[in-house]
C-alpha cells in the first residue's frame, strides 16, 4: 500500500518535469508582433490587412517561412477582394512586364514565358506559387523593380548618368526624373553607414530609383478600388520608408499596411530593436533553413 501511495505521488511530478522539458526544446519559426512588440497572431493581422489599400510583404528573399505567408496571405487578400486585387513584386523588373502580361493573357506559352523572363535564381521555388495563383486567376500582376543595369548605372555615376538616356527607351522603366532623395531616411542613413567613404551617396542613390520606381508603378496601376498587395525586400519598406516614403508622396490618402520581417535567435521574443520596423513584424528563427 505505501508503495503504491508512493508512486502515484511521484506521478504528478515526474509529468511535471517532463512536461518542463519538452516545453523548454520546443522550437518556434515565427511569432508576429505588432509593431510596439505586442504578440499577435496571424488572424489579428489578416483582419487588419483586410482593410488596407496596400499590403507590403517585406521579405527576406531566401526564407521559406516569408514565401509561405505570402502565399497564404495572397489567397486571403482575392478572397476578400476579388478582381479589384492587383499583385506586384519587387522581383520582376520593368522591362518585364509585357512578357508577363502575354503570359498572363494566354498569348505565349509557359515555356516561352519561363525561357525569355529575367527570373531570380530562385524564382520556381521560391516565387512561381504566387504568380501562376494569380495568372490562374486572372489577376494583374505589375512587374514593379526598375531594370538592374539602371541601377548599376546610378551607382557607378551618380543620377548624371541616366541624362543620355532617351525618354522613349530606358527612362520607361522608372520613376520619372528628377526623383527627391531624402538622405535624412533612417534606412538611408543605414545605407551611408554601411557603404562609408567616397561613393556612398551612388550607394543609396542606385537605392532609391528603386524604391521610387516601385512606388511609382503601383502608383500608375491603382484605381479607385483597386487595391495592391506588393512583394519586396523588407528593407524597402522598414520603418514605412523606402517605397512607402515615395508612394506617399504620389497619393498621402492611401490606408498602407507593412509587414516587415527580422530573424532572432528565439523568434518569440522581442527586440526593442524592432521598434516601429513595421505594422507588423514577423519574427523567424534565426536558424530557418534558407531556400538557395
Amino acid at each position: 500500500m505505501r508503495r503504491i501511495l508512493l508512486i502515484s505521488m511521484l506521478l504528478p511530478l515526474v509529468a511535471m518535469v517532463f512536461s518542463g522539458k519538452i516545453e523548454a526544446q520546443e522550437l518556434k519559426a515565427y511569432q508576429l508582433f505588432e509593431g510596439d512588440g505586442s504578440k499577435t497572431d496571424f488572424g489579428q493581422m489578416v483582419e487588419r490587412i483586410k482593410e488596407a489599400d496596400v499590403v507590403f510583404f517585406g521579405e527576406f528573399h531566401n526564407n521559406p517561412i516569408c514565401h509561405w505567408l505570402q502565399r497564404e496571405i495572397l489567397e486571403i487578400l482575392y478572397g476578400e477582394h476579388g478582381d479589384n486585387l492587383v499583385v506586384g513584386a519587387e522581383f520582376f523588373e520593368a522591362h518585364d512586364q509585357l512578357i508577363l502580361d502575354e503570359y498572363f493573357s494566354g498569348y505565349i506559352s509557359e515555356n516561352n514565358f519561363n525561357n525569355e523572363a529575367r527570373f531570380w535564381g530562385n524564382y520556381d521555388t521560391d516565387y512561381k506559387p504566387m504568380v501562376e495563383y494569380a495568372r490562374q486567376r486572372g489577376l494583374p500582376f505589375i512587374a514593379t523593380n526598375v531594370p538592374r543595369r539602371y541601377a548599376n548605372l546610378i551607382f557607378r555615376e551618380g543620377f548624371e548618368g541616366l541624362d543620355s538616356l532617351p525618354v522613349q527607351d530606358g527612362r520607361q522603366y522608372m520613376a520619372p526624373l528628377p526623383i527627391e532623395v531624402d538622405m535624412d531616411l533612417r534606412t538611408y542613413q543605414m545605407m551611408l553607414e554601411m557603404a562609408h567613404g567616397e561613393g556612398a551617396d551612388k550607394f543609396v542613390y542606385a537605392q532609391a530609383i528603386k524604391d521610387a520606381t516601385m512606388a511609382h508603378f503601383i502608383h500608375e496601376n491603382m484605381e479607385e478600388n483597386t487595391r495592391f498587395y506588393h512583394i519586396n525586400g523588407s528593407f524597402h519598406t522598414n520603418y514605412k520608408e523606402g517605397i512607402i516614403w515615395y508612394l506617399e508622396r504620389l497619393n498621402p490618402e492611401l490606408n498602407i499596411v507593412n509587414i516587415s520581417s527580422v530573424t532572432a535567435p528565439d523568434a518569440k521574443e522581442w527586440n526593442d530593436e524592432h521598434d516601429g520596423i513595421g505594422d507588423f513584424v514577423l519574427s523567424i528563427n534565426q536558424n530557418m533553413t534558407p531556400t538557395h
